[in-house]
């Protein structure tokens, strides 16, 4: 039976309470602030997401002899010439703004050098130490300010509540709002709004290992596909080099020990304690997340690996005193796993950290749909094939603002609600809701086949043999997650029905991922194919883009690299100066 639906009118809805969704909601408010402005979130508002879990810091062009010109080009060539390179300089740009409010409104409290200017770490991949810092748990800092200030102002929190599916307008006119589900009582939600912002955040938890926490599962990019949307970059998934590998038995593995670590000289040994980075590019340790993590696997596999798989990080040389002190949080979480971060070893592995891709969005956070806007890891285009350490909650921060202040406007000047498609309402609950009841199936071991499918075929080495076996056999996944049901007794915080969202929005991401590698015949960034490991000439570069069909399946083309700023071999340094 198809359940009542409750009916929730807002101006403004926000999908994801992290750093792009929570300075939507003030930059709306501040904007047009007689807005009704709703966040919705999955958990507890400030309280769940990756912005929060954010440890090494904000890349931002501050001191003398840095300059946004300089930071743009780290972020090119680090994308390695496939980004959107008008998203790419409104990011350089307005992060010197965003950093200064995060400071002087927001009341953030970044670590200082003796003189008082903002203290700046090294990061790998840049040629200026730009990080901007709160010790090693900057995202908490962050998100606590902004957590603070969204509780000052008049927003709705709408806790507990997951997106199920983007609703269109009955007249095709756009987005008319979201179908959602309210956990603590199991019913579902309809919000009608003027104006959506998809900021749930990517969290690419479909590999054996990976940094963000469980409830991450891509929901926002599901629904993009669904809804038929473009999404740029999907094979980009960026692995952290050093996610702690604390064992097989807990969920600490994964878990990321900050670039910092390796930024202030850190290094990496193999088994029988040699460095070995030297063997594969010069900037040993400092090198790019890319290639030191494919440099690990590749010790690892030419059987160089530590007992349970891995590589060392190693701190003492450094100074026991110095490492406590300068990474305090990295220290504490380590020697509740056991290990001696500041004095001993560590044993590290590469783990999946954050997707480059998603939503093709414009420099408005607009997309394709009208009504819908998209900003921070839901998005695609401002890394391009590579992230650099610090770019991330700068990317979250800038462009939540630039969407907040958007959709007030629009919002402001919009009439009445868009009424919603009735029969896509239908399909929603049908999709969400049918399932309940229905006899269910082993789902934790089609999360362990969808884990081992994504790590060992589509993760940091690929080829075509093994990216032809995943496509494969995550079509089976996804037909063995539609005939998994699960009971259909207390909705309420229901996880066997949590689980089996969570895996249908993870392989059908999955298979976008999937495809898009498959597509792209060169080796670029995090995308590495064994079988072609050369770079395509970059003057000629193109980007995939995927489109959901209904069946599932994803189809994929290329587009050109629009060079807007700069083009392969110039640089915009030497043009400034």
């Amino acid at each position: 039976m198809t359940p009542s639906v409750r009916q929730v009118e807002t101006d403004v809805l926000i999908l994801g309470s992290g750093g792009a969704g929570l300075f939507a909601a003030l930059h709306a408010k501040k904007t047009a602030p007689d807005l009704d402005v709703t966040v919705a979130v999955k958990g507890l508002l400030g309280k769940c997401g990756c912005t929060r879990m954010v440890q090494g810091g904000y890349n931002v062009a501050l001191a003398p002899g840095d300059s946004v010109e300089r930071h743009f080009m780290d972020t090119i060539e680090g994308g390695k010439w496939l980004n959107d390179q008008d998203l790419a300089w409104t990011l350089v740009t307005e992060a010197q703004v965003r950093i200064r409010e995060l400071e002087s409104e927001l009341g953030c409290f970044f670590d200082r050098n003796p003189d008082g200017t903002v203290h700046q770490k090294a990061f790998a991949g840049q040629t200026f130490d730009r990080t901007v810092h709160k010790g090693d748990l900057t995202g908490i800092e962050i998100i606590n300010r902004l957590m603070e200030q969204v509780w000052r102002r008049d927003v709705r929190r709408m806790e507990d509540h997951r997106a199920l599916e983007l609703i269109p307008a009955a007249d095709g006119s756009g987005l008319a709002g979201v179908l959602m589900l309210d956990m603590r009582s199991g019913e579902p939600v309809f919000v009608q709004a003027k104006a959506t912002l998809l900021a749930t955040g990517g969290g690419p938890t479909m590999y054996k290992f990976h940094t963000p926490s469980g409830d991450k599962s891509c929901d926002g990019l599901a629904m993009a596909l669904r809804a038929g949307l473009p999404l740029r970059d999907m094979e980009m998934v960026q692995f952290h080099p050093t996610g702690l590998l604390a064992g097989p038995d807990t969920r600490m593995t994964g878990t990321v020990l900050e670039e910092g670590l390796r930024g202030a000289g850190g290094y990496l040994l193999d088994r029988d304690g040699e460095r070995f980075m030297h063997l594969y590019d010069p900037r040993n340790e400092r090198a790019t997340r890319d290639i030191v993590s494919r440099s690990i696997i590749r010790r690892i596999r030419d059987g160089y690996g530590t007992a349970n798989g891995g590589v060392y990080i190693s701190m003492s040389h450094l100074g026991p005193d110095k490492v406590r002190k300068s990474f305090k949080g990295m220290v504490e979480r380590c020697a509740d796993c056991g290990f001696d971060l500041a004095a001993g070893r560590v044993e590290v592995i590469p783990t999946a950290h954050y997707m480059m891709g998603g939503v093709a969005f414009n420099g408005d956070c607009s997309t394709e749909l009208p009504r819908l806007y998209a900003a921070g890891e839901d998005t695609g285009g401002v890394h391009g094939a590579n992230r650099l350490g610090g770019n991330g909650v700068a990317n979250s921060t800038v462009f939540g603002g630039v969407a907040g202040r958007a959709m007030a406007t629009m919002a402001a000047r919009e009439g009445a609600h868009a009424d919603p498609d009735r029969a896509a309402l239908e399909r929603g609950l049908a999709r969400a809701f049918g399932p309940l009841g229905r006899p269910h199936r082993d789902l934790p071991a089609i999360r362990e086949a969808l884990y081992e499918t994504m790590w060992s075929d589509v993760g940091v080495l690929r080829d075509k043999t093994g990216l032809d076996r995943a496509q494969e056999r995550l079509a089976e996944l996804a037909e063995a997650v539609e005939r998994s049901g699960a009971p259909d007794g207390d909705r309420r915080y229901d996880l066997t029905w949590t689980d089996r969202l969570n895996l249908e929005s993870l392989v059908s991401v999955s298979r976008a991922i999937c495809a898009a590698a498959i597509a792209r015949t060169d080796s670029r960034g995090a995308h590495f194919r064994e079988d072609f490991p050369e770079t395509s000439d970059l003057v000629t570069s193109r980007y995939t883009v995927v489109r959901g069909r209904e069946d599932g399946v994803v189809e994929v083309m290329t587009d050109p690299v629009s060079f807007t700023r700069v083009a392969p071999g110039s640089s915009l340094v030497d043009r400034a100066a």
